[in-house]
């Protein structure tokens, strides 16, 4: 293959790339095809050669967001999840949220005019739960929790529903340090402990015990 047909196919990444770094920087619908293109240092018309408007740019980077969410780690195979398996779970997918937190903090907007967005999203809180309710019913198959299906079916619903706003929370509470590295590491970790948190009181033996190591850790480490 050419340097010359190559050349198209980095320009594409480059353009994910910035549009990505844009979007979450600064929201979504204060970033226009100009702007990226003025950012890129090339023409909108070299823009519209690989997109054909904005809304293509954020499909692009959806799909991406979906296959990384897809391949994110689950329910172990070849042996009952572990405590430690939901707190890594969760990290990973607070890590991932925060890698495309634009599509969480401007969700009502893309939902309200995005058709890929609105349907794709929902079939990411389903899988979300439903990872969320295999961790949740291997626990309690290894006497580690004890929880009704039902119980079971709520709480893997709140989790889900804690970590998708968690982000959100934090952005209220503290707006102009959302894009701090240290404090949004921190806002990460608190999620994961909130989320977490949920878990406790279906908690029995030592997988209880476990858990308070693990948040006084926590405490710890955000001192």
């Amino acid at each position: 293959m050419t340097t010359q047909q190559k050349a198209p196919r980095r320009t594409r990444e480059r353009i994910l790339e910035l549009s990505l770094r844009l979007f979450n920087e600064f929201g979504e619908p204060n970033i226009t095809t100009t702007v990226i293109a003025d950012e890129m240092g090339i023409s909108p018309g070299n823009l519209y050669y690989h997109f054909r408007n904005k809304d293509d740019i954020v499909n692009s980077i959806f799909v991406q967001f979906e296959s990384e969410m897809s391949h994110m780690l689950g329910v172990p195979d070849a042996r009952q999840p572990n405590i430690e398996d939901v707190w890594r779970y969760l990290h990973l997918m607070f890590e991932l949220v925060w890698r495309y937190r634009f599509f969480y903090r401007d969700m009502s907007d893309l939902l309200s005019r995005n058709r890929k967005v609105e349907l794709d999203f929902k079939l990411i809180l389903a899988h979300k739960i439903g990872v969320a309710r295999q961790l949740c019913d291997g626990l309690r198959s290894g006497q580690a929790l004890q929880a009704s299906d039902l119980e079971i079916d709520a709480l893997a619903t709140n989790m889900v529903v804690v970590a998708t706003y968690w982000l959100s929370y934090e952005y209220v509470l503290n707006p102009r340090k959302y894009t701090e590295k240290q404090a949004m590491a921190d806002a990460l970790a608190r999620g994961c402990y909130q989320v977490l948190s949920l878990i406790r009181p279906y908690l029995r033996g030592d997988t209880l015990l476990r858990f308070e190591q693990l948040a006084d850790n926590y405490q710890a480490k955000l001192g």
